[in-house]
């Protein structure tokens, strides 16, 4: 029995043993060949993007504004102005009807004003 197990262990250390064949190495790659140089890219031209156009409505509320401003007798800062088109509305307040006329009409006399809503509110003291 002896003998058995000894032929047994034998034989399993046997099989454990690495005695398996090695791949063969590949051969090394030949040296890369010089290529010939490529240009360097060109750069696109830079296309720079065109400036915002202004606002014409924008613009023309700008013109009316600067026009109540230059009037002695109108207190511009309590007005707002929008236009739309080659219309001005005026908004805010003023302290006498007659200053509320003078707005209406310095407003009218500025170029490219078509016709202006007046909404300005007389406010005493304001």
């Amino acid at each position: 029995m002896k003998k058995t197990l000894i032929g047994l262990m034998v034989l399993g250390l046997a099989a454990c043993g690495d005695d398996t064949p090695k791949p063969a190495a590949k051969p090394a790659a030949p040296p890369p060949q010089a290529a010939a140089p490529t240009p360097p890219p060109t750069p696109a031209p830079e296309v720079k993007p065109e400036p915002p156009k202004p606002d014409p409505n924008k613009e023309l509320a700008a013109r009316v504004k600067r026009a109540l401003e230059s009037e002695a007798k109108i207190q511009a800062a309590g007005i707002d102005v929008t236009a739309a088109d080659g219309k001005v509305t005026l908004w805010g307040t003023t302290t006498t009807a007659a200053e509320r006329r003078r707005a209406e009409a310095a407003a009218k006399k500025v170029d490219g004003v078509s016709a202006v809503d007046n909404q300005l509110k007389v406010v005493k003291g304001s």
